[in-house]
């Protein structure tokens, strides 16, 4: 049994990590432009403008990396010091992007360190996002697995928020004390260095929570820990891939979907309202902001949902709103107007927030929906890209198993009162979510 106290302890600590994280992620988004000029002068504007997101893409290529090391290194020493680490490094990263010198200062050579720090921040949060869901999960009870882990990406969309407003912010000040021209001469370092103190907080924050249950109860002393089918014991990444393919297949394809639509709501639309519908990036950040509160606010009702209606149905809700949508949205938010922009922001928002699952797909939407803009001229190219993954992930959904109220493979059912835990004693026998052969048998070694 777990009690609420050390669940709450947990998610807020790795909460906080994920608004940290997000928050790079808002202010990069929110400062493109701005960068494109900063870091790309003397470059055919266009092109400058797709090497600057292309520093999204690069971190999203290692992203994968991060998750292959630093995923088995939290089975070996532990979820909380790889999520300690991970935290370091991510905030240490943004902050040396807020120190680099400028193309008008060194050329083009400084696109190069520039991806490095970007390629450092995405090895972090490949593992920080693949430790902290899995570090939530053996902690969450199973019969609101989903309500808790709802609350990354409240911490994910809020610290975006925050990167936005921060933006805004300092663009506010700046101009008004030092000119138009103040974010582009300096003020653009601002929000990036103060990934200091935010860093320092959510490290402390990572300081304090506890290990994992699981983790614990498989390095007990004296104990070795089996399962009755060798699927579900723990493999390195090579065991993984060998007998969870399938799974793997259809995990990509739904993240494909969801962090597609994820990716465009958050860090592709900032870039896209200032280019296309010529809007400021004041007005973007502000047009923004409430929606990404109001759906972060939502997404634990929205968890709570998928704990009782089950994950495939919200994943083919949120796949069949993208699909519905996003043209109209598009449509939408050509108006220009700021009322206009704000509805077709909601209207994206609203699959997105039904999406709680980040992928090479969601990391690249920012540099392919420029990139076919530039291509085809044609504005709505990032709604059709969208939907073209939430079909592949409609498919995906329609093919998964159902993972709701049953324990994770190769661990034992989790509760979260007595009663739940006398209640499944009694009808363990007859539940249909209860596999004995995925569960691991202690035994004594000698």
């Amino acid at each position: 049994m777990i009690e609420k106290k050390s669940i709450r302890t947990a998610i807020g600590g790795t909460t906080v990590g994920n608004f940290m994280e997000w928050f790079d992620f808002g202010v990069y988004g929110y400062l493109a432009v701005t960068m494109t000029t900063v870091f790309t002068e003397g470059m055919d504007r266009q092109m400058g403008l797709l090497v600057t997101l292309f520093g999204f893409a690069v971190s999203f290529l290692v992203r994968p990396l991060g998750g292959m090391v630093l995923g088995p290194l939290g089975d070996k020493i532990g979820r909380q010091k790889v999520l300690f680490f991970t935290m370091a490094t991510m905030a240490t990263a943004t902050a040396l992007i807020g120190v680099l010198p400028t193309a008008a200062q060194i050329g083009l050579w400084v696109i190069i360190p520039l991806y490095l720090l970007k390629m450092i921040q995405g090895f972090s949060t490949g593992g920080d996002y693949a430790g902290a869901t899995t570090y939530v999960s053996e902690f969450a009870p199973d019969k609101s697995r989903g309500f808790w882990a709802s609350w990354l990406d409240v911490g994910s969309y809020l610290g975006f928020a925050a990167g936005a407003g921060t933006v805004a912010i300092t663009t506010v000040i700046s101009t008004s004390v030092a000119g138009e021209n103040a974010m582009v001469d300096g003020g653009w370092r601002i929000p990036f260095l103060i990934a200091i103190p935010l860093g320092a907080v959510a490290i402390w924050f990572r300081l304090k929570i506890p290990e994992t249950p699981s983790f614990e109860a498989n390095v007990a002393e004296g104990l070795d820990v089996k399962v009755k089918d060798d699927k579900y014991a723990r493999h390195g990444l090579i065991g993984v891939i060998r007998h969870f393919w399938k799974e793997i297949l259809i995990g990509i394809a739904i993240v494909a979907g969801s962090q597609t639509v994820g990716y465009a709501l958050t860090s592709f639309m900032p870039t896209y309202l200032e280019e296309t519908v010529k809007v400021s990036n004041v007005q973007a950040a502000v047009a923004t902001i409430p929606v990404l509160v109001v759906m972060s606010l939502c997404l634990p009702l929205i968890g709570r949902l998928s704990d009782k209606i089950g994950r495939k149905k919200v994943f083919l809700i949120a796949a069949g709103l993208t699909i519905v949508l996003m043209v109209p949205a598009f449509a939408v938010m050509q108006i220009g107007e700021m009322w206009a922009v704000v509805i077709a922001l909601f209207m994206v928002a609203l699959p997105a927030g039904f999406n709680i699952g980040v992928s090479l797909f969601g990391g690249t939407t920012p540099l392919f929906s420029q990139a076919l803009i530039d291509l085809t001229g044609n504005s709505y190219m990032p709604a059709f890209y969208i939907m073209f993954f939430s079909v592949i992930a409609f498919v995906a959904v329609l093919l998964m198993k159902e993972s709701a109220h049953r324990p994770l493979l190769g661990s034992f059912p989790t509760v979260a009162t007595h009663e739940e835990a006398v209640e499944l004693v009694r009808t363990q026998d007859d539940n249909p979510d209860l596999d004995p052969d995925t569960m691991p048998i202690p035994v004594v070694k000698v």
